[in-house]
């Protein structure tokens, strides 16, 4: 059984859609980071950056005591090692794997998440900055497009590499970007969202946050106001 701390958010999805694609047991353990109950004590010592996802494995490889796992990539790779599923026990494919799940993690995900940041939560909107994180998230859709033309997918086979991506292309929208610009990406990203996989891990964010209401004042004050006072519980 996995403990899974959870909230609605991209980084949320990539491992609900591991999960259910697997078919795993896991209990979602609700952390609403626009209330700011990822600041709490005991959410801090499993998640020492205070921010979901983050989880225990209660019932780890080889036994023993339950094992706790941060940052979204760290979780879908530990999870995949443990099945021995969505990443190639081969060399060669491993390495194409882990390329692309940590471009995600050092690239798609971060200039995405300012895109947001700039162009719908900032106070202020700084022409400079939301072109900045516009222009780059716009580049990396076609590094995606230009990998996808000659694959189904990034790294070959479906693997974690794709579930970090996809939740990060959901809101293409808001992040300034037309899918019809990039063909391959686009039948990637309808291949995925067709996935039942993929459609039972919505479905379960649906149930934890079904109002999906716009964040309010007071969540962004909670959410972009942090200093390292944070993480002194």
């Amino acid at each position: 059984m996995i403990d899974l701390y959870y909230w609605t958010t991209p980084n949320g999805h990539k491992v609900t859609m591991y999960l259910e694609e697997t078919g795993a047991q896991y209990r979602i353990i609700p952390v609403n980071i626009g209330k700011g109950e990822q600041f709490e004590p005991d959410f801090l010592k499993i998640a020492p950056n205070n921010r979901i996802p983050a989880m225990v494995d209660h019932a780890p490889e080889g036994g023993g005591d339950p094992i706790s796992v941060f940052e979204s990539g760290a979780m879908l790779l530990y999870l995949a090692d443990k099945d021995k599923a969505f990443i190639p026990q081969d060399p060669r494919g491993r390495a194409e794997v882990l390329q692309w799940l940590f471009w995600q993690m050092g690239g798609l995900g971060p200039m995405a998440g300012q895109n947001h940041h700039f162009s719908q939560y900032a106070p202020e909107k700084i022409p400079y900055a939301v072109d900045r994180y516009v222009n780059e998230t716009n580049r990396l859709y076609g590094v995606m497009n230009k990998r996808l033309a000659d694959r189904a997918f990034l790294a070959g086979d479906y693997s974690i590499a794709d579930m970090a991506a996809y939740p990060w292309v959901v809101p293409h929208e808001r992040q300034g970007q037309n899918l019809d610009d990039f063909p391959h990406l686009k039948r990637w990203f309808e291949e995925i969202r067709a996935r039942p996989g993929t459609v039972r891990a919505y479905e379960k964010a649906k149930e934890v946050n079904p109002d999906q209401a716009p964040m309010s004042e007071e969540a962004k004050k909670i959410m972009f106001g942090q200093t390292a006072s944070v993480v002194k519980g």
